[in-house]
């Protein structure tokens, strides 16, 4: 069977957060990809240590977000569902980049197989889609309570376009009382990113 796959990387407009296609090989039996190869990425030049994988299962109208960890934790994600479909939403928290403040959105499935590599200094989160969604991040640092802090969903000035109603929506009590984008605490630049990149030497055998 003819495979046409998209490019690996698709930009976002954000520097940095791209969107990622792994090669999807399909025949009579089914399919096969690699769901995450370093060595691939280090052909991009983008160098990631993810060292932890979470999984989260949500049901039609969950929202979740919008969540980040501070520096000296802050946290780079490889985001993507293994079933079912979400609106997935990255906000740029850094200061000094030309798109300080700005929102990138995507739809993510267990069909189109994308995955969005988001990097330090966003803020992240997603809503359900479908019946029921699986969801699965990689992360290049542990979760630390003490460090954690967010911005309220539906912030007016970040004006995100949730493809949901706000009247089908189900949010925990923690995430409807996060602060305004104004109120937020973060304590990133553009200028840290070189801190979470690390040499080609790691993937030397």
């Amino acid at each position: 069977m003819l495979n046409t796959q998209p490019p690996f990387i698709e930009k976002t407009g954000i520097d940095g957060l791209l969107v990622i296609n792994p090669p999807v090989y399909y025949d009579n039996r089914g399919y096969f990809f690699e769901s995450h190869n370093p060595l691939l990425f280090v052909r991009y030049n983008l160098f990631y240590h993810f060292i932890q994988d979470n999984q989260a299962y949500s049901k039609y109208g969950v929202l979740r977000g919008l969540h980040y960890q501070l520096n000296p934790v802050a946290q780079a994600k490889l985001v993507r569902v293994i079933q079912g479909k979400v609106y997935d939403v990255a906000v740029d928290l850094r200061e000094g980049s030309p798109t300080f403040g700005n929102w990138f959105g995507i739809e993510l499935s267990a069909e189109n197989k994308k995955q969005l590599l988001i990097p330090r200094g966003f803020a992240h989160g997603y809503v359900v889609l479908s019946e029921t969604a699986e969801f699965l991040y990689k992360c290049d640092n542990y979760y630390e309570p003490l460090q954690e802090a967010g911005i309220l969903f539906n912030d007016p000035f970040l004006n995100i376009d949730w493809p949901i109603d706000s009247s089908e929506l189900v949010i925990s009590e923690k995430d409807r009382g996060l602060p305004l984008f104004k109120d937020a605490v973060y304590n990133f630049s553009i200028q840290d990113e070189s801190a979470f990149l690390y040499s080609e030497e790691d993937f030397e055998e």
